[in-house]
Parts: C-alpha cells; structure tokens; sequence
C-alpha cells in the first residue's frame, strides 16, 4: 500500500495536502522533512506533519524530492507550531515558518556546507610524502606538509595557503592521503569574543532556596514553573547559571531568553565566562550565516546552552532541562507578525511537552505571571534583596509643574537633576538619563498659524531629527527636509515642540561641556555591534553619561552608575490602554535597578507632570506587591486579564469606508456565533487610526476562556469574504491595544 504525506505548503492557506510518497523516497521520509512537491503549475516547497497508508483524495501526485538530509523540524517541534497555530488562530504554515530561522529554511548556495579536506595517514607519512614530492610535485609536497600539521582544513583556505589548485588536491586523493567532505564552517558571531572565565559564586541565603526550588523541579524530572521575583541586582543571573550547570550535569540542555538584544553582549559574556564554546546565540542582528551555524551547532549538539532574543525560545536544543525567561513582563517577547505568539507563554508550553523546568525571572513580574504564581499554578521563589545586603536606589519624584511655576518657563530638566549630574562627575561617577522617545522633537509647529507637520501616511505628526534636518515618521518612516517656511501662511518661524533622546543629548553637552556624553537609541545602533560597543564603553568609563530609551533600562550592570534621571515619566502614562499603568511602573522599576549596582548608594530623579499617580508613587517606594494588589482588583472589576482572555481583532484597508464596514461585519458575526459569556466589543478605530496609508478598526472580545473564543473565531473568519485591499489580523493575548 502507498504511503501518503500530508504537507503543509509554503503558502498560508491553513490546510494539508496528501501527496504520493515515491517508493525510491519513502525510506528517507520523516515527519516535520522539508520536501519540494508539485502545486497547481509550479514546484513549491513545503513540511511533511505526518504519514499514513491512505488517502480519501484521488489521483495523488508524488512528492518530487527530500531536502533535508534529517527532518528540518523534528515531531516535538511540530506538537509545538500545532499548538501554537490552534491557540493564535493562525495557518499552520506559518507556525512552522516561525520554528524554523529564514536562513537555515532557504536552500540558498551560500549556506551549503563547504568542501573540507581531511588527512586520513598518520603525520608521519604525511611527513615523508611531502619530502618525497618536493622535486617533482612542488604543490603536492605543500599540501602535505600544511596537512602533516594538522588533522584537516577547508578547501579554499588549504589551496590559499599553499599556493596551488584543486588538482594537488585530487593527487593526494588518488594517493589516499585525504578524503574531501562538506563541513560547516562556524561564523563566530562578533559579540560572541573570548572571554575569561568564572568560577561560581558563593549564594545568599535566599539565592541557594530559589536555586533548590529550581533544582528540585528538575530532579524531578517533570514539567514546572518557577516565577523568579528578585528585586534588581538580587542576582538572578547567577542563580540561572547554576541552575543551568545543574542541567547540564543532567546530561540536558539550556536555553536563556532576554528581550532586549542590547543585552545579549553582557548576557553573552557571563553565559561564556561560565560555560565557553558550549554557548551559542541567537538573535535577529546576527548575519543570515551565523544565525544558519548557530542553528546547526546547537542541533548537532555542539552547543548546550543557548541565549538569544525571542525566537530562541524554538532552538533545537534536546533533551532540554531548563528554559530561562529573564524579565518576562516584556512585551518585546510578543511577535508582531502571524503567528503572534509571545515566547514567554511558548517557553511554559514547550517546558510542558518536553518535560523541562520554566524559570520566568523579573523584579517587576507581569500581572498575568503574578496572579498565575498566587493561585498556585506557578511555584514562586522570591529573592528580597540586593546582593551582599546592597541597598535599594533613593528615588525621588520631582514635581516639573513646581520647576515650571518657578522658572516662569518649561523646563528640560530640574535643578534635582543637574545638581545631582553635577556631583557625580565631580565624583568621576556614571550618570543615566532615559527617556524613552528618539529623535530630537515630537513635532514641528508654526506659532503664527498652528500647522503641525504631519505624516500624511499615518496620524501622527513627525519627528524633528536635528543630527540630519529630517522630519521623519516613526511609524512608516517616511522622511523630508524641514520646509524653510510654514507651508501653510508661509511664515519662517517654526517652534519644535516636545523632546526626544537628541534634544536630551545635545541639552546635556552643552551643560556639561567637559563630559562624554553619548546617547543609545535605535537611531545611534544601526550598526550591526553597535550595542556592544556603546554598552563595552560605558562600562569602562569612557562614557560619563548615557541617555538612551527603553534599550538601557534592564538587564544591565554597571556598578559605576549612581545616577538614575528618568527626563519625563509621563510618556507612557495617559496612553489609550489599560496596561499603559503597569508598563510605566515596570519601566521606572526598571530603570531605578540601573542605579547602586556597587559599593556606592544609587539615586532615581523622576522627573513627572502626575506625581501622584499610583503606578509613579508605587514606583518611588518600590512596592510591587502594593501595585500588583491594587492594579488586580482594577482589571478584576472590569473584566480585564489576568481575569479574561483578550483576542484583538485588527482591520486594515486603504479604503477607510471598506475597513470600517468589515470590522462592523466582523463585530455583528462575532457577536452571533459567540457563546453566552463572551464579550464582543463595537468595531472602532484603533487609537493610530491610520498608519503607513493604512486605515485600522479594532473588534475586541474578552472571555475567561480562549477555548469558548477560538473555534467561533475561525468559522466567522472563515466566512470572511474580504475586499482584496483589506485584511484582518487576529492577535491572541493582545498586549498592546494602540
């Protein structure tokens, strides 16, 4: 009897094909093997989920060829992109898109293995052939002598080396002195330096029971979760490494996610200071060939311990023993494109299937891991306290409405800031200013007439880029030249209203002639190491102060920094969404742990127009539990998660009449098809109404389960019959309503 494979094709049209599997091809067919299969009039490329002995379908075609030496996606991995394409309502094959790294998916020539020749005679021999050959065959006696010294090397580097052509090669082949075999050749990413290595630390009391916690669950040998609460600089960090030694003298596996890459250089160091070349990375701003050697390293089980950015989280790491979430509040943990999954609820879901222990490590943990953690679904180890009985930063909250009142004009920063600026230089101390806005100015203004330059893609006014004179949109990135004039009434007066991390910069070196000042943003990291470089100065005192956005505000460690200024912590505040108050406490938590990392005490100047905001008060006295407590019973009254499960369904079209008569569609069909105790909301228009020319409408549905939401869910969308300039994307667990 034929076997049938049915094949999720690269293209996302959420359903399997069967396809005849050759007899000459069945014994090397695998689920989860990469195959090229014939589909309508052209060969495409696709997965094998599983095989049977049967088919319901007629007049199968056969599957063309096998393109993966081994299954591309091994059968845990495809329980994974299943689950993960049930739960986010997405097609399977983009899940499977998601698992798998772009580089090591394409075929392309330039990530074939290249050509490795290796000795096969001893030395010796090796030795006295080269002798032998000397007269009569020049280049023949090189390779040999190149090879006596060693056990092999790559093609194109011996023939550099030695000076001759590919036919030595073969006469050494005929001679039987070496054999040619494809081999990957490692891209040692930059970030990835030698580096000294460590010894472990001795624990506090409380970092040895949050490390027993963890080592328990895994002697155990079954799926847990542990939350992590460490206040910053509590070590954490070291208490992930033991438990990973732990892991790993289980015969298993690690792998450690942050949600910054600025943090990977630091992160990087420590992991390889502990445990060498058994560290691979993983993250986005590697080059397409280091991310496709890493992968292979780590699945030929020449790398352990993996640490990467948020698709580390599908590292072919096996057997796995423990899976690290450090700062797991993060919402850069959470994907922006099909399949919105964020890596944090992966890493809990994957530890259960693959039987490992998930640490989720934060100072500031996400509601949803908190109450998660209260109920008793997730064990809790706390660490209270800094390393070696630290102290805690001072935090003091500055009323910029009192400095404004005093001055008579606004002010950039207090007299609090520039004093305390001031001593830490004196001092030959590190000072950090965050402000979580790039660019020089949030906008342009005409005073005579009120004209706002704005992007006419998006509804958002554009950002003034002093470095360049550019006026750029944020959002689509679209950029002009600034106008000599208001195009409006013609007037050459133009106000720049609002700040960014430019403005902040240029501001402080003209304060501070004397000081390094540089800045960190998206703008100032282009650069493939810039993060590294940047982070790689400051710590070795070539920086005095440093303003950056959210990419300096966790997970770094520098125990010259005594000064924390927090510019505007109202940024974030007022936005449209129900978050928007536990982002801002995170965020200032956060960037207050920066600050007395060393011997010498820490001080945070936050610098806020609403003082008296309970996320801005509960931030100043560090009162997590106080926070979390009132917040929860806010969302709890209101229905909103952790004690509801939110889907935001997103309508886009260029036509904003179209989208806006398809989101009501979508809101009446939801609103039909939805069970009792599900709550359908009226399509509106989402807060950036329009972005990149593109309208957008918002349906949001809440119920305490996902299950009663999901299967309605994917019969209204697929009874969806859309214009074709509008789409309709459906993102689970929302965590930004803008």
């Amino acid at each position: 009897m034929a076997l049938v494979a049915k094949v999720a094709v690269d293209v996302a049209l959420d359903r399997l094909f069967d396809y005849a599997v050759p007899a000459h091809l069945a014994p090397t067919v695998r689920a989860g093997a990469r195959v090229e299969i014939p589909f309508g009039r052209r060969w495409a490329c696709g997965y094998i989920l599983s095989l049977q002995e049967d088919s319901d379908k007629p007049g199968l075609r056969p599957i063309r060829s096998v393109l993966t030496d081994q299954p591309a996606v091994d059968e845990l991995m495809l329980d994974l992109a299943r689950w993960m394409a049930e739960y986010y309502c997405a097609p399977i094959e983009h899940a499977l898109r998601t698992v798998l790294p772009s580089p090591v998916r394409r075929s392309d020539v330039r990530f074939r293995k290249p050509l490795y020749v290796a000795r096969t005679v001893a030395p010796e021999t090796m030795q006295e052939g080269s002798k032998a050959l000397r007269k009569t065959a020049p280049a023949q006696s090189r390779l040999a002598a190149l090879l006596a010294e060693r056990e092999g090397a790559y093609l194109q580097d011996l023939l550099r080396e030695a000076r001759t052509t590919m036919a030595a090669v073969r006469a050494l082949i005929e001679r039987g002195w070496v054999a040619v075999e494809r081999r990957i050749k490692p891209r040692t990413p930059a970030s990835a330096q030698v580096v000294l290595p460590t010894e472990p630390l001795e624990l506090m009391p409380q970092q040895k029971e949050a490390l027993g916690t963890i080592c328990r669950a895994m002697d155990a040998g079954r799926s847990s979760v542990v939350l992590l609460h460490g206040v910053t600089g509590s070590g954490k960090t070291e208490v992930y490494l033991q438990a990973m030694a732990h892991a790993m003298r289980q015969g298993r596996g690690a792998i450690v996610l942050v949600p910054e890459i600025a943090l990977t250089p630091q992160t990087i160091e420590r992991f390889r200071g502990r445990f060498g070349d058994q560290v691979a990375v993983l993250h986005s701003r590697l080059s397409d060939g280091e991310r496709h050697d890493e992968w292979h390293r780590i699945r030929d089980g020449k790398a352990r311990v993996v640490v990467g950015a948020r698709s580390a989280v599908f590292a072919p790491v096996h057997p796995l023993g423990l899976l690290v979430v450090d700062e797991e509040h993060e919402a850069t943990y959470k994907q922006e494109e099909s399949p919105r999954y964020n890596a944090r609820d992966v890493a809990v879901m994957r530890g259960r299937s693959e039987g490992c222990v998930v640490v989720l490590g934060s100072a500031t943990p996400s509601l949803e891991s908190w109450w998660n953690a209260r109920r008793g679904k997730y064990a809790l180890a706390r660490l209270p306290y800094r390393v070696d009985h630290r102290s805690m930063p001072v935090m003091r909250v500055v009323d910029m409405r009192l400095e404004t009142a005093e001055r008579g004009r606004h002010a950039l920063f207090s007299k609090a800031l520039m004093d305390g600026i001031r001593s830490r230089l004196e001092r030959g101390e590190q000072t950090m200013l965050f402000l979580n806005r790039r660019g020089y100015a949030t906008s342009l203004l005409c005073l005579r007439c009120g004209y706002v330059a704005a992007c006419e893609h998006c509804s958002v006014a554009f950002t003034y880029h002093r470095a360049d004179e550019s006026l750029r949109c944020h959002i689509c990135g679209d950029e002009q030249p600034v106008p000599a004039k208001c195009p409006k009434c013609g007037d050459p007066q133009f106000k720049m209203a609002g700040l960014g991390t430019q403005r902040v910069e240029a501001a402080v070196a003209a304060m501070f002639p004397k000081a390094a000042v540089r800045r960190m943003d998206a703008d100032a990291t282009t650069d493939k190491d810039a993060h590294g470089r940047i982070l790689g100065e400051f710590r070795t005192g070539k920086i005095d102060i440093l303003v950056g956005t959210q990419m300096i505000a966790k997970g770094l460690h520098f125990p010259n920094v005594t000064l924390i200024g927090v510019v505007c912590a109202d940024m974030g505040l007022h936005l449209p969404d129900f978050r928007a108050g536990e982002r801002t406490f995170h965020l200032l938590t956060q960037v207050a742990g920066r600050a007395g990392r060393g011997e010498v005490p820490g001080e945070v100047i936050v610098q806020t127009y609403t003082p008296f905001h309970a996320a801005i008060q509960a931030a100043r006295r560090l009162d997590y539990e106080g926070f979390s407590d009132q917040e929860l019973e806010f969302r709890r009254q209101l229905a909103y998660p952790p004690f509801s499960r939110l889907i935001c369904l997103e309508v886009r079209g260029r036509s904003e009449e179209r989208t806006k008569y398809c989101a009501e569609w979508l809101a009446r069909q939801c609103t039909a098809a939805m069970p009792t105790g599900v709550r359908v909301g009226e399509a509106a228009p989402a807060p950036l109404a329009r972005a990149r020319g593109v309208y957008r409408y918002q349906v949001m549905l809440r119920s305490p389960s996902l299950r009663r939401m999901n299967e309605p869910l994917r019969k209204v969308l697929k009874e969806f019959k859309r214009p074709a300039d509008v789409t309709c994307t459906v993102d689970v667990d929302a965590l930004s309503l803008l």
